[in-house]
């Protein structure tokens, strides 16, 4: 009788406090194991900010922006910061969250979570078929000649398999892949440090570090070279926020997350800025085409054969890391939207390793687009660049949704942000400056025919989710959320005054 009492008293804390509306009443379903450990969260972070992007598409960045692609990652990773530490205060002020998608349905209404859950899901599932996409570029390359639809479907079977056991295997997948690509760019680094102190000579010149200045300065290309680095560079940060989608399943998440976001800034410094420093002035950024891989083109060139051979494979894992990464948030995203009435309660369901196996196997189908897109463009190049796109785009909205939830929860909760151990350094006006940097990116898609297109067909999608919201909203259940939201926001409303 006692327990039962205790637990009544728990629940009424929990929406009188906090303010947690759907997620509050998931809590007699099963749970999402707490299985992801600090090193877990720590290389899941490291994995999510060092994408498929920088790998694959810094070649293109630095054709196009010349040496101020340097400014181009490190102003992206600064702006960013601030959106993972919105996130960070938000999961944090209540641990009922189990992803953004979550605050976002109690702090903004249910149409939020709705919007934002199958935008992150299909943000991923594109990501996913651009990660499909360039491993089976890269698999060409290992290997002449290959039918492409193999390695794609390799691919989307060895995901599977992957994520299929227990999220403590994701974990461990996960830290390995991400620990082979800090070894591979510390070993780029260390690489490149050397031939540049040794006055390495090749074809294109002396490697040394005035290669940044000496080819028409840092901004060769003026200010339009400039802002066309922001539209290929957005995208190798897409996966930044995957640390928020995991909150549900670290251990000890307090201690945990604020470490993971608080060392965004390092990782970019070191992972990006680093990296492209010293390819730079190992070879004038004049040398550098889009469709290759500048740290493959590195090791080449220092002679290191069987080290580029290691480096394409490095790259090659590189994507099977993202696409990892995407299917694991995929299906904990549709799994929280089917908990919530927003998708078929078929996708809610857990295996007995508490692991939402539907919802794998959803996003495992929709890869095998990936597949298709192989065969319908002109090239790997061309399909990669139209669905990184549509993708940075998506991954933008999500983003400035997470930033809007944080404006109304300074706002309704106040007390609850000043008692906050993790505040969001520049709180409100800064908000604002990521917002007008978000509007930027969107202007600079705009400047360049391939991009422009893709963001033109963008759109498309959030017609669809309108049409889908429009019939969900019909249902008692969500009626009844709705009705919920509305009461809690203006009493909430009403107690901030």
């Amino acid at each position: 009788m006692w327990r039962i009492l205790r637990r009544v008293l728990e629940l009424m804390s929990d929406q009188t406090t906090q303010g947690k509306l759907h997620v509050s009443s998931r809590d007699s379903e099963p749970h999402l194991s707490r299985s992801l450990s600090n090193r877990h969260i720590q290389l899941l972070a490291i994995g999510g900010a060092i994408g498929t992007g920088l790998f694959m598409g810094s070649g293109k960045t630095i054709s196009v922006a010349g040496p101020s692609v340097i400014f181009v990652y490190m102003i992206i990773g600064f702006m960013l910061f601030f959106v993972m530490r919105a996130m960070g205060q938000l999961l944090l002020s209540n641990l009922n969250y189990k992803s953004f998608s979550d605050f976002a349905g109690d702090l903004l209404g249910p149409w939020a979570g709705f919007f934002t859950g199958w935008t992150y899901w299909f943000c991923w599932v594109v990501t996913g078929v651009a990660d499909v996409i360039a491993i089976a570029g890269y698999a060409n390359e290992l290997w002449p000649g290959i039918q492409l639809w193999i390695p794609g479907l390799a691919t989307i079977i060895i995901l599977l398999l992957l994520n299929l056991p227990t999220v403590k295997a994701f974990g461990e997948t996960e830290f390995w892949f991400a620990l082979i690509k800090i070894i591979a760019i510390v070993a780029l680094i260390v690489v490149g440090l050397v031939m540049i102190f040794t006055g390495f000579q090749s074809n294109a010149g002396t490697a040394s570090f005035t290669n940044l200045w000496n080819h028409g300065g840092f901004f060769p290309k003026e200010f339009m070279g400039f802002v066309a680095g922001f539209q290929i560079a957005v995208f190798a940060f897409v996966g930044i926020e995957l640390v928020g989608t995991a909150a549900a399943e670290t251990k000890n998440p307090e201690h945990n997350l604020p470490r993971a976001i608080n060392a965004i800034p390092l990782r970019v410094m070191l992972f990006y800025v680093g990296a492209l420093i010293i390819l730079m002035s190992v070879t004038p950024w004049t040398e550098f085409k889009a469709g290759q891989s500048p740290f493959i083109a590195m090791f080449s060139l220092a002679g290191l054969g069987m080290a580029a051979t290691v480096v394409n494979l490095v790259v090659l894992t590189s994507a099977m890391s993202s696409a990892n990464s995407g299917i694991y948030s995929t299906s904990r995203m549709v799994y929280g939207l089917a908990n919530d009435g927003d998708a078929p309660k078929l996708f809610g369901r857990l295996s007995s390793r508490k692991v939402p196996q539907n919802a794998l196997f959803l996003s495992c189908v929709l890869l095998l687009a990936g597949v298709a897109l192989l065969y319908a463009g002109k090239d790997v190049g061309v399909a990669f660049d139209m669905v990184t796109t549509v993708s940075a785009v998506c991954f933008m909205f999500v983003w400035s949704i997470i930033l809007a939830s944080y404006l109304v929860y300074r706002k309704r909760r106040p007390e609850q942000h000043a008692a906050s151990p993790f505040k969001m350094p520049g709180g409100i006006p800064m908000v604002w400056v990521v917002f007008a940097f978000f509007a930027f990116l969107v202007w600079a898609l705009t400047t360049q025919p391939d991009t422009l297109t893709a963001l033109l067909v963008t759109p498309i999608w959030f017609a669809i989710l309108g049409v889908a919201y429009a019939v969900v909203r019909r249902s008692p259940l969500h009626q009844a959320r709705v009705a919920e939201w509305k009461a809690m926001a203006e009493g909430e409303t009403a107690a901030a005054r």
